[in-house]
Parts: structure tokens; sequence; C-alpha cells
């Protein structure tokens, strides 16, 4: 008989900027890490979310109950646990993304138990998936605006995102001085993260078209889908609406394709209910015959997304990937422009650096 899960721990860790950052909408000095570990026969599963620090909390009271005592091999029962002890906190925000953080725990215990990476128990299909740099935070100057996304192209990446939105009027000489330095062929994103009302999105938008972007990521609130499909429908051709980071649940996703919202669907596995529902979403985004992308933390993503057909591309995006390297040993970095997932190491091939965390430590 397998041996039952016998404890779910989690922590929280405040890790500083390395300076004031912020998009189109927000602006923060910090980024909150909240690990879940749990525990059986012998192994322990790690999984995490990025968020406010209560979300600790909301496990412990919550979730903890519907996990400890049952059999790691049940996810998909667990999951449904878990679901209904939050039914009445509702599934999205502080909620599912405390489920969200237990669920992929739950799965790197599973490989962990069976000695697999865990692309390799879910069923792998690619060996590679290729990302792009994201950061170009609208708080950089432009000296670090070009060094950071002209680094990227250096270092073999084929593709940058940066932010716009915050001051509309500087976004076009913004994005010009970003094209100039990652040279013509490299892809460049811009992501206003909802800063924009329709109509001064469509203006900036065929700006945008002539330096060469191909990716306008939430040019309106993700919550206007009537405004996002009227961008897909007015943007230049060369253009595509990229949205989904903040959907929680599959009813989301398929509300946003069935109001053919976006080109290219995302979603973020530390939100949507963990890998379970990250592949919901990359199933939907297949039947919709819609490329998929995965929103943030790289190293948590890498596995699900070596698994999902229509993945065309993911985030490595500035603040994560430093955490990442920070905290976890065995953090992927991209080798001309893809995260290769380490095949020796099983589960998330991820071990966490508890000594190294410690000072950041939210007590």
């Amino acid at each position: 008989m397998e041996e039952a899960i016998h404890d779910l721990t989690v922590s929280a860790y405040r890790i500083p900027t390395e300076s004031v950052e912020s998009d189109g909408t927000l602006e923060w000095n910090s980024t909150t890490l909240v690990l879940a570990e749990v525990a059986s026969g012998g192994k322990t599963g790690i999984g995490y979310t990025y968020g406010d620090a209560s979300i600790g909390l909301f496990i412990h009271n919550n979730l903890k109950s519907a996990v400890v005592g049952q059999n790691p091999q049940d996810i998909p029962g667990i999951v449904h646990a878990m679901s209904v002890a939050i039914r009445n906190e509702g599934h999205s925000g502080v909620a599912q993304m405390a489920l969200s953080a237990v669920e992929t725990a739950l799965w790197d215990l599973k490989a962990k138990l069976h000695n697999l990476p865990l692309c390799q128990l879910i069923g792998m299909i690619r060996k590679e998936v290729p990302v792009y740099g994201s950061g170009g935070f609208t708080s950089y100057t432009e000296k670090q605006l070009t060094a950071q996304l002209g680094g990227w192209i250096e270092q073999g990446l084929t593709a940058v995102k940066m932010k716009i939105g915050r001051e509309p009027g500087k976004d076009v000489q913004r994005v010009r001085s970003a094209r100039r330095a990652i040279g013509k062929d490299a892809r460049l994103f811009v992501d206003a993260n909802g800063a924009y009302s329709a109509r001064q999105a469509l203006e900036l938008a065929q700006s945008f078209s002539e330096l060469g972007v191909t990716w306008f990521e939430e040019p309106v609130s993700s919550d206007d889908r009537p405004g996002l499909k009227f961008m897909r429908q007015h943007v230049p051709v060369s253009l595509r609406i990229a949205a989904g980071e903040y959907g929680y649940a599959p009813g989301y996703f398929l509300t946003m394709l069935q109001a053919e919202a976006v080109d290219v669907l995302q979603a973020d596995v530390t939100r949507c209910g963990g890998f379970t529902g990250f592949l919901k979403a990359g199933l939907l985004s297949e039947a919709f015959q819609k490329p998929f992308s995965f929103h943030c933390a790289p190293a948590l993503h890498l596995h699900a997304a070596l698994c999902i057909p229509g993945l065309e591309i993911g985030e490595y995006f500035h603040d994560h990937v430093r955490i990442e390297q920070l905290l976890f040993e065995g953090a992927a970095r991209p080798v001309e422009g893809f995260l290769r997932a380490d095949l020796s190491r099983p589960g998330l091939g991820l071990a966490f650096k508890a000594a190294d965390a410690g000072k950041y430590q939210i007590k």
C-alpha cells in the first residue's frame, strides 16, 4: 500500500528587487515566493507561487487537512478535495494560487516517488522549450533598458519583451531604442499590462508594428474581452495580441478563446490550478488552434511545457529567473534560446536551498 502524505509545510520568502521596478499599471520593490512542501515515502515534493505571504496561511488553514493522509499517487482526487475545501472562498485569487502551489508540489512528489523527471511522468513531446527574455521595466533608464534587452540577444535568445504603458507619450521612443539595441532580426514583444484604452493602444500599434514589434500583450485589461477582440480586428496583421496570465480556471481560458480575444493564449501554472490547470489550458488552446505560451516562473513551467503540443514560447522573466537561481539548485538556464530539462534529476529537478533562502524568509 502506498505510504500516505504525512506532512504539508509552507513558508514565504520576500526578495528585494535590484531597484524599484514598474510596468504600465504597478510598481514594486520586492517579490514574494510562497513555497509548499509535501512529504511521503521519504521524499519531499516542492511547489510554489508568487504572491502575498498570506497565501501560506491560507494553505495551512484551508488546504492542509485535504492533503495530509491522502495517497500521493491520487493527484486528481487530492485536487478535488482541495477544490471542495475552498468552495466558499472561490476559485480565483489567493485561494487558487494556494491550490496551485500545493498541486505543483504534489506532482513533484509523485515524480520523485517514481524516480522520474516530471516531463517523462506526464509524457513529453519535445526536448526543449524556446523562451524570450522578459523585463525592460518602465522604471528603467534607456541605458538599463537597452543593456538588458541587448544582453539577452548576446546570450543567444532570439526574442525579448519590454514593459510599456506608464508614459504612453514616451513608449514609441523606448521601443525604437530597444529595436536598435537588439538588431533588426530579433523578435520584439511589448506588454502594456492593461494600461491603455483600446483606442490609445490602437493609435500606438501602427508605430510599434513599423518598428518590428510582433507581440502586443494586454494592450487593454485582460478582463476586457471585447477590447482585446477590437484590437485583434484593427491592429496591423503582423502584430499579435496576447493575454491570459490572469486566468485561474478552465472556464476563463474557454471564454477568452470563444470571444476571439487573443492570437496567443497565455497561462500561469502558479495561478491556474497548477499543472492540472495548465495542461487543460494548453489543450483548450490546441482545440481552438491558437498558439500557447507560459507566463513567468520558467523553472516551474519547464517540465509541463515540454508536454504541450501547441506551446510556442515561454517567458524567461527577469525577476523570477533571479529568484529561482537564488533559491533553487537545478534551475535551468537557456542555451541558444532554449530551456532544456535535466533528465538525470527526478521531479522538477529542483532542490530548495534552505540555507541561502533563510535571510529572505518572512517570519
